[in-house]
């Protein structure tokens, strides 16, 4: 056991108030500082609230706390993705195997779980409305001003975790110190949320297990089940050019365009020109940054530390795995350390959040681009028969991302190396029945048995 600690979490969303479990459960007294009001009584952000997807990673996380179940009471599970052409015709793609599938939830509405299920624990406290004006790393000291009454104050506990979002207080600290590398990068996309409501008799309009797609090759709209029947949209669109957000100036435009190129979802959205025009536009960034710790004082944990796009829905579900991993970490922490401790981990993370940064930009130009391509849908089902062939020896990258705890660079790794043979049998079929062909059959093993060589030569095996 390690000595007990105070502990300041700045932050109380998902990534924050999870933590703070975690860390209580390990003895720790927590205080939470989060610059917004209580969501569980104020609407907070509105208009940015996409639809959380969450996966094996996120749900190993909740169960390591206990609280899986209460967290499925609130999903609804997405067996895959549907597509809606410009005709309202539909495709359906399944996630993965039989069983498989992410579950729909509400951004508020989970965090606001994770808050009822902390609050009432002694050990945690949580502060809201209070903002972070300065931290100085070499003390532990941070300088707060409520919103409410615009007073001041400042806290010293012995540790610090920055789990305050991409554009963390924490994180900009740590930027002034020597030798510390940042990056962030904007997609030339925002993002609107729209909304499908529910039917007249409270049921969903549209099919309710299904995380539905309307790609356009330059831009996409998704939407997301939730629990009271209606749907959560998302637009992704250019801030400039034609079709973009700039080109479309009045309600006119906005429903000549949807008219145009969503005419399926028009009429299951009453309320798009109020929710368009009222909702503001999101942007999309990626941050890289490291390191993520400062001298055992302070550690940067969820999108404080690695802020990914959202089009792999991994975002919360990679940083519920910091937390997984932190956690194996103190399981055998002795001492007072916490130095060696935060690089330890922030060692150990740095590769798999760059990996999943990367995949969720590829990911994106497959959702908007890809997924309606005929010859990509045979891909898909021919890298589906290859897994039942070869289950041992072929899990399809979206696979591995969602439903396994394979590092996310693994999977980055095998992705590619996977998509070079696809590009090699895929030049050999024209259709699903090429694919038993002897020459298809006799090049995949070939190809199979280098990927195996590969790997383990990479594993120091060979």
């Amino acid at each position: 056991m390690t000595k007990r600690k105070n502990i300041a979490i700045m932050g109380a969303g998902l990534v924050g108030s999870l933590l703070s479990l975690y860390l209580a459960k390990r003895g720790h007294k927590v205080d939470l500082y989060e610059r917004r009001p209580d969501l569980r009584r104020n609407i907070v952000d509105g208009g940015r609230s996409i639809n959380l997807a969450l996966s094996d990673r996120g749900w190993r996380a909740l169960r390591g706390i206990g609280i899986e179940e209460d967290v499925r009471q609130v999903a609804i599970p997405m067996h895959g993705r549907m597509m809606h052409d410009e005709q309202g015709t539909l495709t359906f793609q399944p996630y993965g195997k039989e069983g498989q599938s992410i579950y729909s939830v509400s951004r508020s509405g989970l965090n606001a779980a994770l808050m009822n299920l902390s609050e009432p624990n002694p050990d945690i406290t949580y502060h809201f409305s209070r903002q972070a004006m300065d931290v100085n790393l070499r003390t532990n000291e941070v300088q707060l001003r409520s919103l409410e009454t615009d007073q001041t104050e400042t806290i010293q506990p012995d540790l610090l975790f920055g789990a305050d979002g991409a554009f963390s207080v924490v994180r900009g600290a740590m930027q002034k110190t020597e030798r510390y590398n940042y990056e962030q990068s904007y997609l030339e996309y925002g993002y609107k949320e729209l909304s499908i409501p529910a039917t007249p008799e409270g049921g969903w309009a549209i099919e309710k297990h299904a995380l539905h797609i309307w790609p356009r090759g330059k831009y996409m709209m998704i939407a997301l089940p939730n629990l009271d029947g209606s749907f959560t949209c998302t637009l992704f669109f250019p801030y400039e050019g034609e079709p973009s957000f700039a080109a479309i100036n009045n309600e006119n435009d906005l429903l000549a365009f949807f008219r145009e190129v969503f005419p399926d979802a028009l009429p299951l959205m009453p309320t798009l020109a109020q929710d368009y025009f009222t909702n503001p536009i999101g942007s999309l960034v990626t941050v890289k940054c490291f390191p993520w710790s400062y001298e055992g004082k302070a550690l940067l944990i969820g999108d404080a530390s690695h802020a990914v796009v959202p089009f792999y829905g991994q975002g919360m579900n990679a940083g519920f795995e910091d937390i997984t991993v932190l956690d194996q970490m103190l399981e055998g922490f002795e001492g007072d350390d916490w130095d060696a401790l935060f690089k330890a981990f922030e060692r150990s993370r740095k590769p798999n959040a760059d990996a999943i940064a990367d995949l969720a930009v590829m990911n994106f130009i497959e959702m908007r681009d890809k997924v309606a391509d005929p010859r990509f849908l045979l891909r898909k089902k021919i890298e589906g028969k290859i897994s039942a062939q070869y289950p041992d020896r072929w899990i399809p990258l979206y696979s591995m991302v969602t439903f396994t705890d394979l590092p996310y660079s693994y999977a980055l790794a095998a992705g590619q190396q996977q998509d070079r043979i696809m590009k090699k049998v895929m030049r050999h079929i024209r259709s699903i029945e090429d694919y038993d062909k002897p020459e298809v059959q006799k090049l995949l093993e070939k190809q199979l048995i280098q990927k195996e060589k590969l790997k383990k030569y990479n594993a120091g095996q060979i």
